[in-house]
């Protein structure tokens, strides 16, 4: 009797060591990304693809790049007609340079536009194994500020529509870029 209480005591302890596994499945929604899409400004229902189009972030030096052949950098681009862009999850002011024809060998038609979108942010729980994802929302009153680069030249970006201000997850557009 007291081989079967030790061996039940031994057993108990050793089961009670074991602590759940902490990995955040890939499939859990966290921090979502900015889906941009492009359209044709002749043609606004229609999607657009875009060629030779770099992007980069404020204070970074590599960007994403959208070319013919296809994508560069596959986490952060869905197709040739629209890209996925983070924001900051610890500021509320995201800077983006949006280069078109970048990379030719003719710089007179390599147009540069920038863009600032203008966000608050709500830190949410998601799990002990994910932790905390971060969720957007664009300002109402002014939600991004279109300027061009310097040297001045004609905006590639013609116009400019926030379809949607809460960014939730990242299949749901929420700019859409006409030019």
């Amino acid at each position: 009797m007291k081989k079967i209480i030790a061996f039940l005591l031994i057993l108990g302890f050793a089961s009670s060591s074991c602590e759940p596994d902490d990995i955040c499945d890939p499939a859990t929604p966290t921090t979502p990304r900015m889906l941009i899409k492009f359209y044709d400004i002749t043609t606004p229902s229609q999607q657009r693809n875009v060629k030779n189009l770099k992007v980069i972030g404020e204070g970074m030096s590599q960007g994403v790049i959208l070319n013919p052949t296809g994508i560069d950098d596959a986490k952060y681009l869905a197709n040739g007609n629209s890209i996925l862009l983070p924001l900051k999850t610890d500021a509320d002011v995201v800077k983006y340079k949006f280069i078109l024809n970048y990379g030719d060998k003719n710089p007179l038609i390599v147009n540069e536009d920038n863009l600032e979108f203008k966000y608050t942010r709500e830190n949410i729980y998601v799990s002990r194994a994910c932790g905390f994802k971060t969720i957007f929302k664009l300002d109402q009153s002014n939600p991004y500020i279109l300027t061009d680069s310097t040297p001045a030249d004609e905006k590639w970006i013609r116009y400019l529509i926030v379809a949607q201000t809460n960014i939730t997850y990242e299949n749901e557009t929420i700019v859409k870029i006409y030019f």
